[in-house]
C-alpha cells in the first residue's frame, strides 16, 4: 500500500438523510456527574441505521503524487449514548469507502480509524461536520483520509471539555468527562457489531497532545470498571469499551508527575526570552522525579531497572540518536556536511550514509534551547494551566492536582480534595499499567514524538513505551528529530501500520 497525502477535491452528492442533531440534544443544564437522573432509554435508540448517510467523492493524491478517486458514505449519529449531556459533543460521525479507483470496496471486515480530534482537553464537536476531516495538521492530509483511501471505516467522536459551562456556572466537561465520553463511543460501536461498517474488534484509536494522552489512555484502559459508574449515568451501551491498537503522538501522561519530568528534562534549559525558571522549584521537582521513577519500576533492554541516574542514557541511545541518525543519514551528504558543521555536540561515525549520531545529554539539551513552559508546568501555582481546569469541579474552574502545588499556596498542612486521586487514576493511563496491568489493554502501540518538543518531558513517552515494551505489547515508538510540539511525519507509515497489525488489505 502507498503512503497517501494532500486532499485536492471534494464533491458530495445525497443518497440518504443524515441523521440530525437538534432535536437529540439535551440542554446543558447540569453538572456531569448528574448524567442520567431518570434512566437511559431504551438500547434500541442506539441503533445505528445504516441507511441514514450522504455519499460524496474525495480525490486524494499519494506520496507519489498519484490521485485516487474515493467514494465514501458518510453518517451522523446524534449522540452515541442514551442520555447525553450535551450531544453536541456527545455525537460521532463514521465515514465508510464504497468505491476506490472505479472498484467497488466491501469494508465489512475492515478495521476502524476512531480518530478523536481533541486539544488542551478542550471540548470538541463534529456536529456541523458534512464530511470527513481532511485536512491534517500543517495543511496537509489527515489520518483520516489516509485511512478512508486505505479501504478503511474511519469514525470521528466528538467529546465533552474542560471549559464547558452551564447557565448555573457548571463546569460540565471536567475530568473524567472526556475519557468517558470516548469509551462511550467505543461502546457504541461495539454494539452495534454487524450493523455498523467495519470490524469492531479492529478499533485503532488516533490522538495527538492531549487527544494522544487520551488515545493512549483509552488504550490502556479497556473495560476498566472503574469508569463503569459514568458510563452508566449516560446511558453508554452495556458492552466493550477494549479497543485493538492506540496511536499516540506527543502524549501529555501521568500528569500528576509531569511537573516533576518536566524538570528532569528541561529543568537548565531557559524560558524564551532568556529568563530561567525559580530554581529552587525547579530543583525540588526534579529531585523528587527519582522517587516516582523508583516507584513505577521501569526496566528496559540493556539498562535493567529505569532511574534519574540512566533514564537520560535510555532516551538518547533508544530514541535520541536513532532519531538524529535517521534524519542525518536521509540527507544529501552537502547538506549532511553542513548540519554537523552547525551542529558540533553531534559525533557522526561510520561516514556517509551509514553513519551513526552519538551525543551527550546536555548537548542535547543546549541543541533544544528555550523551554516552552515555566515551572511548574501543569499544576501551576495560579491555577492557570489547563490541566488545573481540567481538575475543576461543580462551579469551581479550575484546582491543584499536586500537594506539591497545593501547599506551595497554602501551606503544609494543605490536603487535596477528596475526589482528586481517584480522578487522576482514571485519567492516566500508567495506572492501568504498572501495579495491576490491564489485561484489556489494546496490545498494539504506535508512539511519536518531537525531539524538540517542550510541551511536556521527553522521558515521558519515553516511560510508556518502555512499560508498553516490557509487557510484551508491540510497540512502534520514533521521535521526530529537531520537530515540535505535534509533528506527524510518517502518517503514511501509521496508515499501512494498521494494516500490518490488523491483517487487512484491499
Amino acid at each position: 500500500m502507498k503512503r497517501r497525502a494532500v486532499v485536492v477535491g471534494l464533491t458530495a452528492t445525497t443518497v440518504g438523510t443524515a441523521a440530525g442533531f437538534g432535536s437529540g440534544a439535551r440542554a446543558a443544564t447540569q453538572d456531569w456527574r448528574a448524567g442520567a437522573g431518570a434512566g437511559a432509554r431504551a438500547s434500541a435508540d442506539l441503533v445505528f441505521d445504516p441507511d441514514a448517510c450522504t455519499e460524496s467523492t474525495l480525490t486524494i493524491k499519494d506520496t507519489a503524487g498519484v490521485a485516487h478517486e474515493v467514494v465514501y458514505r458518510f453518517y451522523k449519529v446524534a449522540s452515541y449514548v442514551a442520555e447525553p449531556v450535551d450531544a453536541t459533543y456527545q455525537s460521532l460521525n463514521v465515514s465508510v469507502p464504497v468505491k476506490i479507483d472505479g472498484t467497488a470496496v466491501d469494508a465489512t471486515g475492515a478495521p476502524i480509524l476512531l480518530a478523536n480530534g481533541i486539544g488542551g482537553y478542550m471540548p470538541s464537536s463534529v456536529a456541523n461536520n458534512t464530511g470527513i476531516v481532511a485536512s491534517g495538521m500543517g495543511g496537509g492530509t489527515s489520518r483520516q483520509a489516509l485511512a478512508l483511501a486505505a479501504g478503511y471505516v474511519v469514525v470521528e467522536p466528538g467529546a465533552r471539555g474542560r471549559t464547558l459551562v452551564d447557565a448555573s456556572g457548571v463546569y460540565y466537561g471536567t475530568a473524567p468527562a472526556v475519557i468517558v465520553d470516548l469509551k462511550a463511543a467505543v461502546r457504541y460501536l461495539r454494539f452495534n457489531k454487524g450493523r455498523v461498517p467495519g470490524d469492531v474488534r479492529r478499533i485503532v484509536s488516533s490522538g495527538v497532545s492531549a487527544g494522544g494522552a487520551l488515545s493512549a489512555l483509552l488504550g490502556a484502559s479497556g473495560d476498566s470498571p472503574l469508569y463503569d459508574p459514568y458510563l452508566k449515568e449516560i446511558g453508554a451501551a452495556d458492552t466493550s469499551d477494549a479497543i485493538f491498537a492506540a496511536g499516540a503522538w506527543c502524549p501529555i501522561i501521568d500528569l500528576e508527575h509531569a511537573d516533576m519530568a518536566y524538570e528532569w528534562c528541561w529543568g537548565a534549559n531557559p524560558l524564551n526570552g532568556g529568563a530561567q525558571v525559580d530554581p529552587a522549584v525547579s530543583g525540588e521537582l526534579k529531585a523528587a522525579y527519582a522517587e516516582h521513577l523508583a516507584a513505577l519500576g521501569l526496566r528496559a533492554k540493556g539498562f535493567g531497572a529505569l532511574t534519574a541516574r540512566n533514564l537520560d542514557a535510555y532516551l538518547l541511545r533508544t530514541h535520541l540518536e536513532p532519531s538524529a541518525t535517521r534524519y542525518l543519514a536521509a540527507l544529501p551528504g552537502a547538506d549532511r556536511a553542513a548540519y554537523l558543521a552547525a551542529n558540533p555536540f553531534i559525533t557522526w561515525s561510520g561516514g556517509g550514509s551509514g553513519g551513526r549520531a552519538t551525543f551527550s545529554w546536555d548537548g542535547f539539551r543546549t541543541h533544544v534551547g528555550a523551554r516552552k513552559k515555566n515551572a511548574p508546568s501543569f499544576d501551576g501555582f495560579t491555577l492557570a494551566t489547563p490541566e488545573n481546569n481540567l481538575f475543576g469541579t461543580g462551579t469551581t474552574k479550575a484546582r491543584h492536582f499536586t500537594l506539591y502545588s497545593l501547599r506551595h499556596e497554602s501551606g503544609d498542612s494543605a490536603r487535596l480534595d477528596a475526589d482528586i486521586p481517584a480522578k487522576l487514576d482514571l485519567m492516566n493511563p500508567m495506572h492501568h499499567l504498572v501495579e495491576n496491568p490491564n489485561r484489556n489493554r489494546a496490545k498494539h502501540w504506535w508512539i511519536r514524538l518531537g525531539t524538540k518538543d517542550t510541551d511536556t518531558s521527553l522521558s515521558v513517552a519515553g516511560n510508556l513505551s518502555a512499560r508498553l515494551t516490557s509487557l510484551g505489547d508491540d510497540v512502534d515508538t520514533a521521535y521526530y528529530w529537531d520537530a515540535g510540539h505535534g509533528a506527524d511525519q510518517d502518517p503514511g507509515d501509521f496508515v499501512e501500520w494498521i494494516g500490518e497489525i490488523s491483517g487487512y488489505r484491499l
